[in-house]
């Protein structure tokens, strides 16, 4: 016969553990999602061969946020984008406003874009605004203003519309992505080549009410938004996997978050139907993460940011860049005339840039990765490998380029001394932060040992926890 006390006894601790680990597990999570289309005809962002505004739109760009509270009250807040870049500028002035408005910490919040070529022009600088004739440098600055107003309203929005949640973790696989570096007699040139790296894991985040009813999808893909080139507004393939996922579960919200694409394209490409099917392929293989069995994650979050200082070569002197501002090719030309500027204007040219590099871990069973910049494969293969415990035991790993700071294409070592546009030839083309040349070879070991850093600091504060 059970007494009363031996029950209490026997079986309160467990009632008491049962208590303690769905508490551990109680997430909450909210979520927020606006247009940011622009409603008028606007010059477009990419590339650089275009020569006319906006004609019209497929469909809508969006900025999409996801808040998520632990069970201690710490937070996180993931902001994704269907737009080209996530300027310094953009991110710096949102932190400052979310800071200000929410108490958000700078760890707290993530920036990520979608890169998509197809939508407008994010002019933030003196140098990306130079030369604009009026009307454009009018409808630049203004979207700009609008942007920043409807960022700041999908955090607050998100950070609202918290309530209890469930959170897992799941991943499956896509196969439009191939590596575009092929070597040729006269260097690496943007073709497909089957025989490079790539990345074709599709990482999701799934958020689920505590019945079990699916909320929210946030997922990801290392390949270039660039199937199309036309003149519409369009979130190309990541647009469209987003669409497919929402259409399919009505009330979602999907979010994209670029992963290490920097030398990836989708193939084939240049048709609306292409992008259309790869994001179907995409959104396919994210309704089948989800048909898999879900890792749930506990409500434990940890988030750090840092900045890595990358350095670049040697700086071209005044003469070298008096010779290539006689340059026929008019963007050589371009560049080192505004190199010129900067050298006259600041004294010197930069020799050094720090970007923003962040971790975010869910307990022991995920750590998400945000990179910097146009960031090549090579950093996500690395990070997977060298993160990973290869058992199984250890946490899941995500790595997600393009996120904070969008300054430049981010070589890997092996990259850069291939050479190619990758490697620095792009950067004559970029503005938001006017550089002169490529980085030296430190420059994925300076990305990597601050990632290490970070997580370590991490694992040590759970640790004293």
């Amino acid at each position: 016969m059970i007494t009363f006390r031996h029950f209490v006894t026997c079986c309160l601790p467990l009632f008491l553990t049962i208590s303690v680990t769905a508490q551990e597990n109680l997430w909450k999570a909210g979520v927020a999602s606006e247009i940011v289309t622009p409603s008028h005809p606007m010059w477009m962002a990419g590339y650089a061969s275009r020569n006319k505004p906006s004609e019209g739109k497929t469909h809508d760009l969006f900025v999409k946020a996801v808040a998520l509270q632990s069970a201690d009250g710490s937070r996180m807040v993931f902001v994704t984008s269907d737009l080209i870049s996530v300027p310094r500028p953009i991110r710096d002035t949102l932190e400052k406003q979310v800071a200000e408005k929410f108490g958000l910490l700078p760890e707290e919040l993530m920036i990520n874009c979608s890169h998509t070529h197809c939508g407008p022009e994010i002019r933030t600088t003196r140098w990306s605004l130079d030369g604009l004739p009026p009307e454009r440098l009018q409808l630049a600055t203004e979207y700009v203003d609008f942007l920043q107003r409807t960022l700041l309203k999908v955090v607050g929005d998100a950070l609202a519309d918290t309530s209890p949640a469930k959170v897992s973790y799941c991943r499956a696989r896509c196969g439009f992505a191939m590596n575009r570096r092929t070597p040729s007699p006269t260097g690496f040139r943007n073709f497909p080549n089957p025989d490079g790296p790539v990345d074709h894991d599709v990482p999701v985040l799934r958020i689920d009410t505590p019945e079990g009813k699916l909320r929210a999808v946030m997922f990801g893909y290392a390949c270039h938004n660039t199937t199309l080139s036309f003149y519409n507004f369009c979130g190309d393939y990541a647009g469209f996997a987003q669409q497919y996922l929402e259409d399919a579960h009505p009330g979602v919200t999907a979010l994209f978050v670029l992963g290490c694409g920097g030398d990836q394209n989708p193939y084939p490409r240049r048709t609306l139907p292409l992008a259309e099917q790869h994001g179907r392929s995409l959104s396919n293989a994210v309704e089948t993460a989800l048909e898999t069995k879900a890792k749930p994650l506990p409500a434990q979050i940890q988030s750090a940011i840092d900045m890595a200082t990358v350095e670049y070569q040697r700086p071209p002197s005044r003469e070298e860049l008096l010779q290539r501002a006689k340059s026929t090719n008019k963007y050589d030309q371009l560049h080192a005339e505004r190199l010129l500027k900067q050298l006259e204007t600041e004294g010197q040219l930069r020799q050094q840039y720090k970007c923003p590099v962040q971790v975010i871990r869910f307990g022991n069973d995920l750590t998400l990765i945000a990179l910097p910049g146009e960031t090549v494969v090579d950093y996500s293969l690395r990070l997977k490998n060298e993160l990973s415990t290869g058992d199984g035991s250890g946490p899941s790993v995500w790595v997600a380029g393009y996120s904070n700071d969008v300054f430049a294409y981010v070589p890997s070592r092996r990259v850069l001394l291939e050479g190619g546009y990758e490697a620095g030839g792009a950067m004559r083309y970029m503005t938001t932060v006017l550089q002169h040349g490529p980085f030296t070879p430190t420059v994925e070991e300076r990305i990597v040992s601050k990632v290490h850093e970070l997580n370590r600091k991490l694992a040590s504060e759970r640790t004293v926890r």
